[in-house]
């Protein structure tokens, strides 16, 4: 068995790319979206129904699982992936974006980041180091460096300042990986630089330097609009290693990512589709829908009658109408079922588009579906 991470093109259609990432715990077709399991669970969803969906990899989180059961526990329980019940590649988050979030409750220096615990208030030191050793042993397929997330907006100085201490929290975090990290366990750098781009350039340029196994793109979906994200993305993709995977962090919306696969992006992840399922909100190719709506209380057609997903295809609007009124714990369910399967197909439509050669005509069509959605 080849136990080497490796990623490599298949297709390219103008910018938009297909490609398959090889890690010893399977393969991840590309451009690939993957369900959030924050707390070692993608919310409401048995693994086998995710795993169904066609998600080929799912992402955990280091902040959450260090504080809750912790990451030794999870180690001598035989690891995340045994822990939770799937067998497919885990990508864990360095845990940064959560910490930074945290405000009044941390500290920043050069060292790391220190912190009281949203659950218990305890204190807790996160650091380069310490990131990569909790998702050493987690037995995460693919890591992140820990880096700085700056609020939106940020001047130029801030901006620059932070990208250089993630800079050198890179060096750290590649160092630590070297020692900790098992064979087939890949590293990625995170590119910062808000909305700047000859900042966003210099992010990369220092992580290229560096030689990671992929390249996260971060800071963004922050607040600053799709047009801008766009934008930072097309003045940046082209610079980025083109036989290494690119992920968007956090993103997002359907038409965020084919947003961003049109500007070359290979990865995703977003809390967005089980979030949305849990407060009634599908996805569909006609646009979202909100399934608490009168509207729908006596509809007797199913979210997709054409799905091969039986949330999607069994159920009547009404009945998830009724149990999201009734308060039941099986709409959330259904509807978070229901989301990850439309955002996988969705990605495997993608995909057969850039391997034809109609990734724009996918694109154009796309847009007009979400266009008569909002005139509907």
């Amino acid at each position: 068995m080849n136990d080497r991470f490796s990623f490599s093109v298949r297709f390219q259609d103008g910018t938009a790319r297909t490609g398959l990432i090889h890690t010893p715990r399977g393969s991840i077709r590309t451009p690939a979206f993957m369900p959030v399991g924050t707390a070692a669970t993608v919310k409401a969803m048995l693994p086998e129904n995710v795993k169904a969906t066609g998600a080929d990899i799912l992402l955990g989180n280091t902040y959450h699982l260090m504080l809750r059961p912790t990451a030794e526990r999870v180690n001598r329980l035989g690891g995340l992936h045994k822990f939770m019940n799937w067998s497919g590649p885990i990508l864990t988050d360095s845990g940064g974006f959560q910490v930074m979030s945290l405000a009044g409750l941390r500290k920043m220096t050069e060292r790391g980041v220190t912190f009281r615990s949203h659950i218990d208030g305890s204190p807790h030191e996160l650091t380069p180091e310490r990131s990569i050793e909790i998702q050493c042993l987690l037995g995460s397929d693919i890591q992140m460096q820990l880096d700085e997330c700056p609020p939106h907006p940020i001047d130029r100085e801030g901006a620059d300042a932070s990208l250089e201490m993630s800079l050198r929290w890179a060096a750290r975090s590649k160092i630590a990986f070297t020692e900790k990290s098992s064979s087939g366990m890949a590293l990625f750098g995170i590119v910062q630089g808000s909305v700047y781009e000859d900042l966003r350039r210099k992010s990369l340029d220092g992580l290229v330097a560096q030689n990671f196994d992929g390249y996260s793109i971060g800071g963004l979906a922050v607040g600053e609009g799709q047009e801008t994200m766009f934008d930072v993305l097309e003045k940046l993709t082209p610079h980025m290693p083109k036989d290494k995977p690119r992920y968007l962090m956090g993103v997002g919306k359907p038409s965020d990512l084919v947003g961003a696969v049109a500007r070359g992006v290979d990865m995703f992840d977003c809390v967005l589709p089980t979030r949305s399922g849990r407060h009634g909100q599908a996805w569909t190719k006609h646009g979202p829908i909100n399934i608490r709506n009168a509207k729908f209380s006596e509809d007797e057609t199913p979210l997709d009658e054409t799905s091969d997903c039986p949330a999607s295809r069994d159920y009547s609007k009404a009945y998830l109408n009724h149990l999201f009124r009734a308060g039941e714990h099986l709409g959330p369910m259904l509807l978070s079922w229901h989301n990850l399967h439309y955002y996988q197909q969705l990605m495997q439509q993608m995909r057969a588009a850039i391997e034809a050669g109609r990734f724009d005509m996918f694109v154009a069509d796309f847009m007009a579906a979400q266009a008569r959605s909002k005139t509907a």
